[in-house]
């Protein structure tokens, strides 16, 4: 019997660094409107829901063809509430006898540059490897990780990893960062454990110029500087 999948796309309304990024303009469509895209075009899902606490953002999504069955309660509307906690929230509240749905899938909002393909290779890959939990990594490039360094008032630099210092970077292991683009978590898995950082993830890898989690300005005109180049 194949897998029911349910999408959630969690995405408030008090945006504190970039106001209003999930329903800002992007080249030419409100930000959230991609995630919505992908999730539906991929084919993949039995329903694509947004959780939101704002009635702006549920009009935005309802017209991009998600379905915004609840309002968000403002107690997982904080600037410290888990990600997972809401998805979570989502998944019980349409799914209470935990009949309906096998696995979730959670997309952020701020991760406009996923696709479609790379929803399907995350689930087959998901699907493939029977993880109870994965999350998007995409590997640090040239900005690398062990080579990290702290910088004190005076501008002294403490290296974090000495013992990487004066090894060549194609003879350190590669390393990766997270990213909110697609994470995926067997639905019973979720509930027992309340968070997608269950013991054992594993990691499905993209590439960077996708897995930009947008958090800043700066990483507005980063995703904005891609989505022209892509276009060109």
């Amino acid at each position: 019997m194949a897998s029911r999948l349910l999408a959630v796309i969690p995405a408030r309304g008090g945006s504190k660094r970039v106001p209003g990024k999930n329903t800002r303009m992007l080249a030419g469509k409100p930000a959230i409107v991609y995630s919505i895209e992908a999730a539906i075009s991929c084919g993949l899902f039995d329903a694509v829901v947004v959780s939101t606490d704002s009635e702006h953002i549920a009009d935005i999504a309802r017209a991009a063809g998600a379905a915004v069955p609840f309002m968000r309660d403002a107690s997982l509307s904080g600037d410290h509430t888990g990600v997972s906690e809401v998805t979570l929230d989502a998944l019980n509240r349409l799914d209470p006898h935990k009949a309906n749905y096998d696995s979730v899938c959670q997309l952020m909002a701020n991760c406009p540059l996923r696709t479609a393909d790379d929803i399907l290779a995350s689930h087959a890959q998901f699907a493939a490897t029977g993880a109870d939990t994965q999350i998007s990594v995409t590997n640090y490039g040239w900005l690398n990780p062990w080579w990290a360094v702290t910088m004190d008032e005076e501008f002294s630099l403490t290296h974090i990893l000495p013992e990487s210092l004066g090894k060549r970077s194609q003879d350190l292991p590669a390393v990766f960062c997270p990213t909110g683009a697609v994470w995926w978590a067997k639905a019973e898995v979720l509930r027992a454990e309340l968070t997608f950082h269950a013991a054992g993830k594993r990691g499905w890898e993209m590439p960077w110029y996708r897995a930009v989690d947008i958090d800043s300005e700066d990483d507005w005109k980063f995703a904005e500087a891609i989505k022209k180049g892509m276009a060109s």
